[in-house]
């Protein structure tokens, strides 16, 4: 977190935010390094076998699109908007509309869709998050559930 951030606690956020979570771009070393250990499935695994495919070449594996997320997630939204994230506890919603492929550039954004009482000392946000590639075409559409510090 940057040291001019100020941490954001539950009764900071506001529904309707929007979160910016940068970009990233990924690689197809990376890309295969994760389907090899994660989802050797060969459309994610062998470039070559790849090329006659469904998708016409390596594409990531969509769990390692979550992974990029999540990354981006914590850039945006912990580090950068300072908010007081202390574990997922529930995904909604997942959908991997179009593929990603070797040196993709994906840009993030996080909406704040409503936050809940949790306990007393910590609150429920939920957010829908989208990912997208330089081309506008998403690639990732993840609703999600955080918990946050209600702070003091």
């Amino acid at each position: 977190m940057s040291h001019e951030t100020a941490t954001r606690y539950f009764a900071d956020l506001r529904p309707g935010e929007t979160f910016a979570l940068g970009s990233e771009t990924v690689t197809e070393e990376e890309m295969l390094a994760f389907a090899d250990r994660y989802d050797p499935q060969p459309m994610h695994t062998d470039p070559s076998a790849t090329e006659e495919s469904l998708f016409d070449g390596v594409v990531a594996s969509g769990w390692y699109t979550v992974a990029v997320s999540m990354r981006r997630f914590v850039a945006g939204v912990v580090e950068d908007a300072g908010v007081a994230v202390r574990a997922g506890v529930a995904v909604e919603e997942l959908r991997w509309p179009t593929p990603v492929r070797p040196g993709d550039t994906l840009h993030g954004t996080a909406d704040l869709l409503d936050c809940e009482d949790w306990s007393e000392d910590l609150g429920v946000a939920r957010f829908d998050l989208r990912m997208r590639t330089d081309d506008g075409e998403v690639v990732l559409e993840l609703t999600k559930q955080v918990l946050v510090e209600r702070g003091v």
